[in-house]
């Protein structure tokens, strides 16, 4: 969101530069060289106002920075959000002024993480308005309907910790990976051989203590596929639908796995 709010600014400020000397400068500096300033407004306006267009209403690229997505998206993956799928949305506002559409049960969300909207986030959309969600013994159901999750081999990956000096230690851990079908979706899920602990009164504790959540109108319920390694609905809540940024469908570049280049986000 800075970055947008950065580019606006220029964007403007190189316009209304530029405007000015097409209407007022021009004319009193004669036959006077151009200002740098001019200059340079005249050579990066176009260029700054195609870049702003493209990453505000078509596509934005952004860096995975945390495995909490894992298998499906790695720390260190750039991927490509599509803009548009869920509406044309005013530049910093958010807010939609053309409706195109709407998540699917399935789809990889990044949105405005909702106590810190200048943060974006990544998860995977679990429950749409009005859904009835539960998620007993790390088997999640949807109205009503356990999620078919079928096993497979065990996923290995380092996890970066801190010791009790403060430094950091590479930690391998070994997790369960299955294949799980939500919606039209099929897709493969983390689960570790651990209890989860959950503040009183969060989505997560009442998911523990057996109990059904119903997702407002107006709000998703988000989860990462690295089940037992996610911050995400279950700790800090439902996301907004205001604090939607775009579905993620694309892996551009990876500097230390080449093979996910060009991978689809499933």
């Amino acid at each position: 969101m800075y970055f947008a709010l950065f580019m606006l600014v220029i964007l403007l400020i190189t316009g209304i530069i530029w405007l000015l000397d097409i209407l007022f400068l021009r004319k009193l500096r004669k036959n006077a060289a151009e200002p740098w300033y001019v200059e340079y407004s005249k050579s990066f306006f176009p260029v700054i106002l195609l870049v702003f267009v493209i990453r505000s209403f078509l596509v934005e690229p952004f860096k995975i920075p945390s495995g909490s997505m894992m298998p499906t998206l790695l720390a260190g993956d750039y991927i490509l959000v599509n803009k548009f799928t869920y509406g044309l949305r005013v530049p910093i506002l958010n807010s939609t002024f053309v409706e195109v559409g709407e998540p699917k049960r399935g789809d990889v969300l990044v949105f405005h993480y909702p106590p810190e909207p200048t943060i974006d986030y990544i998860k995977r959309v679990v429950g749409l308005p009005g859904d009835v969600i539960e998620y007993r013994e790390k088997r999640l159901s949807v109205n009503g309907k356990e999620l078919d999750a079928n096993g497979e081999d065990d996923f290995i990956y380092t996890l970066q910790t801190k010791d009790e000096n403060n430094q950091d230690r590479d930690v391998t851990i070994q997790a369960l990976r299955y294949q799980e079908t939500l919606g039209d979706v099929k897709h493969e899920i983390l689960i570790h051989d651990l209890v989860n602990q959950y503040e009183a009164g969060s989505l997560g504790a009442k998911l523990m203590a057996g109990e059904s959540i119903t997702v407002p109108q107006g709000h998703y319920f988000a989860m990462g596929d690295n089940r037992d390694n996610s911050s995400d609905s279950r700790v800090w809540g439902f996301v907004p639908e205001q604090n939607l940024v775009g579905k993620a469908f694309y892996i551009w570049f990876n500097f230390d796995k080449f093979s996910r280049i060009g991978n689809t986000i499933q």
